[in-house]
């Protein structure tokens, strides 16, 4: 009775959001969908089970574990495994049997005190990626040029939410400011909010921002910042619900959904199965497949329904993300009930992904059971999924994708960097040149002279925009 009860907790899921990431390395993958090194083990096949799940929403779904390995309960030997590892093992051994990806994701990079993003400064040449804000100021610009251009559009209100999710050090959000400097009645509109969970990275965008903190007595009221950049107030939320309402809004998200947890199924005699993480035989982590229907797999049907043009009976793997669907409808709800619009960025495809769950620890992919917690762990965006669960929204309109390319171009990059060029010394204009090809290029720079390995590698076509807006509001800069 005991391990029954124990079962049925297992389906309990937290919602947590992660923050965001990018993913630049110094090597690339040789694919657009990354494939999994690890060894995935089969269990044996059930043949009183259906060949693919049934979507019934109201249906409880549990997952067979008897056949799957249990850890000894206990062990004298000394254990050399970091925190995080032991509490991944405790779970499973609490479930009685695995984990699935995304829980295992969740847990590495967002656990309170041992995950990834959680105390330590993860962006930049010293850490383990760059993103693009950090590549070049232009970036920021940009963003602050499309936001500027969506204020004009919903009529130049005086009182605007501008909301960046996983805001990293803040610096797209300092580059936002200072290029938009000059329009002081788009500046004064603006109350920043961060959605940010990691104190590590809060306390450097208050430092980057250059917040000094309102005094404040009352201990039950939310303390409020202002950055003395621009004069504007800032505030922290640890999810987009915690925002608060009644004003247009505009949302940021960029690269901030390839690091929301994926469930992964792939096909075998018995039908589509979700592949879990569980403990091996050598104490280590390895991939099975669960031998019953999971409760994803209600996600799984409702994106095989959205995919009737992308080939599915080929694909012998596939990723979903149902965060990203519920954060989507999230976002849409929002601006259909306060105006405005929302801009995503990352990299992705329009269409459905078959397996691009990855692992990069100081900028070199490693296998992503290996040291959990020591590497960022994110997986391609499934920019079709996100414009379905965007669609089911009354009275917003969605947008794009398009590539990164065509967005920055269609927003004058070419132009600023001109500007910039024109004013700068040779190391400078060296600077400017590598992180303009970085954010729209193709490849490797053809420009480059330097070693092979340090070659700048464009993001343009690999990174795309998307954007959701109140229909009210016509169609964005620079989807036109």
């Amino acid at each position: 009775m005991l391990r029954r009860i124990l079962a049925q907790a297992s389906t309990h899921r937290r919602r947590i959001f992660a923050p965001a990431s990018s993913r630049q390395c110094s090597s690339s993958p040789s694919s657009s969908q990354i494939p999994q090194s690890t060894f995935v083990e089969h269990l044996e096949d059930n043949p009183n089970l259906p060949d693919e799940p049934t979507p019934n929403p109201s249906a409880k779904l549990s997952v067979d574990r008897s056949g799957l390995y249990n850890p000894p309960g206990h062990s004298h030997e000394p254990s050399s495994d970091s925190e995080l590892v032991k509490h991944l093992k405790g779970i499973i051994k609490f479930r009685g049997g695995p984990i699935s990806v995304a829980e295992y994701m969740e847990e590495v990079l967002t656990n309170p005190k041992a995950g990834f993003y959680i105390n330590r400064d993860v962006f930049g040449a010293e850490g383990d990626f760059i993103t693009s804000p950090e590549v070049s100021q232009m970036f920021g610009e940009m963003i602050g040029v499309w936001a500027m251009c969506l204020w004009e559009q919903m009529g130049q209100p005086t009182k605007v939410n501008l909301v960046e999710l996983g805001p990293g050090r803040g610096t797209l959000m300092v580059d936002l400011l200072r290029g938009s400097s000059k329009f002081k009645n788009f500046i004064q509109s603006l109350h920043i909010h961060m959605v940010e969970c990691s104190p590590k990275l809060r306390k450097l965008q208050h430092l980057n921002l250059k917040c000094t903190d309102e005094d404040d007595s009352c201990e039950n009221v939310e303390k409020q910042s202002v950055s003395t950049l621009s004069g504007t107030p800032v505030s922290w939320h640890a999810a987009l619900e915690q925002v608060p309402t009644g004003f247009p809004t505009i949302i940021i998200a960029h690269e901030f959904y390839d690091a929301l947890p994926v469930h992964q199924f792939q096909k075998a005699q018995r039908g589509w199965c979700e592949k879990m993480v569980d403990v091996s035989e050598d104490s280590g982590f390895r991939f099975v497949l669960s031998p019953q229907p999971t409760p994803a797999a209600l996600y799984l049907m409702k994106r095989f329904k959205w995919a009737k043009t992308e080939g599915t009976n080929e694909l012998n793997q596939v990723e979903i993300c149902p965060k990203a669907m519920e954060l989507t409808q999230t976002i849409a709800e929002r601006i259909s009930s306060d105006g405005g619009g929302a801009l995503i960025i990352d990299y992705g495809l329009d269409g459905i992904i078959s397996d691009s769950l990855q692992a990069i620890r100081k900028h070199k992919f490693v296998d992503i059971l290996d040291d959990p917690g020591s590497a960022d762990l994110s997986a391609y965006v499934d920019f079709a999924a996100v414009k379905h669960s965007a669609e089911e929204i009354s009275d917003v309109s969605i947008h794009g994708p398009i590539t990164q390319s065509q967005f920055l171009g269609s927003l004058g990059i070419n132009f600023r960097v001109e500007a910039l060029l024109r004013n700068c010394t040779e190391e400078q204009a060296e600077s400017l040149r590598t992180g303009y090809w970085r954010l729209v290029g193709e490849g490797e720079a053809p420009f480059w002279e330097g070693p092979d390995e340090q070659a700048p590698i464009g993001m343009g076509t690999r990174y795309l925009a998307m954007a959701i807006v109140n229909k009210k509001q016509g169609i964005p800069v620079p989807f036109q």
